[in-house]
């Protein structure tokens, strides 16, 4: 069956890799961290499932790289979007319509696309300022757990990386029946 999801977009900190364990050099840039549990498993599923990935994230360029080499995951996401080499931060729409693009998304079909993040402000009231579909992985402590306003509510909420498999299952259900119906 294909897939009706487009592209799985996910921040970087405390979404892939938990921030309490990075180490940073004196720019701030990470040089490695650990894994949020099941994010190595998650990431090779969703490649296996021929999802594209992305990753919009905030901060220094070369602490994706850094850190997802390590674990042998970095050549699975086709496009990153980061703060720093863009010079704009999320929740900006063009840091998101920037990974969109690189993916070949059109802009009419953003809202086949997830953004799967840990921060109401950045990444939940980004996707849904663009039409993406909002994921919040509400996994740390780090990060506030109440919205600030409408656009910080997420579509969904996960409680664990591996957890996102079966919501894109059902969002695949979803749209799958959509496309039916006349």
């Amino acid at each position: 069956m294909p897939n009706h999801l487009l592209a799985i977009c996910f921040d970087f900190g405390d979404t892939l890799v938990d921030e309490a364990t990075e180490i940073k050099d004196e720019t701030q840039t990470t040089l490695q961290a650990e894994l949020i549990p099941g994010t190595g498993p998650l990431l090779h599923e969703l490649k296996r499932r021929g999802y594209r990935l992305a990753i919009v994230s905030n901060g220094p360029v070369g602490s994706i790289p850094n850190v997802l080499e390590h674990y042998g995951l970095y050549s699975l996401f086709e496009a990153c979007a980061i703060s720093q080499g863009l010079g704009i931060d999320k929740p900006d729409p063009r840091i998101f319509h920037h990974a969109l693009s690189h993916l070949g998304i059109p802009p009419e079909q953003v809202g086949r696309t997830v953004m799967v993040g840990n921060d109401l402000a950045a990444d939940v009231a980004g996707a849904n300022g663009v039409g993406m579909i909002s994921v919040w992985l509400n996994w740390a402590p780090r990060r506030r757990k109440t919205p600030a306003g409408d656009l910080e509510i997420p579509r969904y909420t996960v409680e664990e990386p591996l957890a996102l498999l079966g919501l894109l299952d059902e969002l695949e259900h979803e749209l799958a029946n959509q496309r039916r119906e006349p």
